[in-house]
């Protein structure tokens, strides 16, 4: 193997590399999702679980509790879940994939240790499993919002385009981040910091029509406000995609994810010394 050739920065290397280890990706995240449940009693179940519960809780939290309710809808506490859960579902991809990233590479030191193991793939790896479970979240609410309003508008179709660019500026992320956590080990622990901060710091539990006019653009800087506002729209509001806003978004995010991988094969060739 021409070993500059597998240190390549380029897009068309990372395109190329995804598809050749295709079956190597499906068959590890396939053993992760798995494996995660592994011993359980009812398995795969708490993957419908455990967002079911979160629904609950923080329908119960914020519109029995604390009386809130969504700028420009009903007072509908069945509208308010769906609204909340909607929100969290794109926040949880982005904090799932994220928060593994600055571990990814330590946690699997044998792997440096094989030249021919592609190691740029244990990103998108760890990307398929989140993806996993925002599809089941979306089962469940989509489960709620047949029950309680019937079939959702065709908007909806479009809500794999608004979540392709958030998954490569999720990516981009998780490259930096996995290599930076190789030398910098501190920096798993800030980022955990960081999700919650930006968990509150983004549309999730408010719209941003809460904040007040001069804030709002603040609001907007959060990497998340963007893809959850348009997710929210296709799914909830019926209306339909911002092709401006999703055109931007999508060259920002693809710009992030390209560099990010850059960044990731221009230091790999240390992540051995360090480990």
């Amino acid at each position: 193997m021409n070993p500059h050739a597998a240190l390549s920065t380029s897009p068309t290397f990372l395109m190329q590399t995804i598809w050749r280890n295709r079956y190597l990706i499906y068959q590890m995240s396939k053993r992760e999702i798995i494996g995660r449940y592994k011993g359980s009693a009812i398995g795969l179940l708490w993957s419908f679980i455990t967002p079911m519960m979160m629904l609950a809780v923080y329908t119960f939290v914020f519109s029995v509790v604390f009386k809130a309710r969504w700028s420009g809808g009903t007072d509908s506490k069945t509208e308010f879940a769906l609204v909340l859960f909607a929100g969290l579902i794109i926040f949880n991809l982005f904090a799932e994939s994220v928060s593994r990233a600055p571990s990814l590479i330590v946690s699997n030191v044998n792997y440096v240790k094989k030249i021919i193991f592609p190691l740029e793939i244990l990103p998108v790896i760890a990307m398929m499993s989140a993806l996993f479970n925002l599809l089941i979240s979306m089962v469940v609410w989509l489960l709620f919002y047949l029950i309680f309003y019937g079939l959702p508008s065709a908007h909806i179709l479009l809500l794999p385009l608004i979540i392709l660019p958030f998954m490569l500026m999720t990516l981009g992320a998780c490259w930096f981040l996995a290599s930076l956590g190789v030398f910098f080990r501190d920096i798993a622990q800030f980022i955990g910091i960081a999700i919650n901060i930006l968990m509150y710091l983004s549309p999730i539990f408010y719209p941003v029509t809460a904040l007040p006019e001069q804030l709002r653009q603040f609001m907007l800087l959060s990497p998340l406000s963007s893809v959850i506002e348009q997710a929210r729209n296709v799914m909830i509001w019926h209306h339909g995609l911002d092709w401006l806003a999703w055109g931007e978004y999508f060259i920002l995010s693809a710009a992030i994810a390209i560099l990010g991988f850059a960044w990731f094969q221009k230091t790999r060739k240390g992540f051995a010394d360090v480990l």
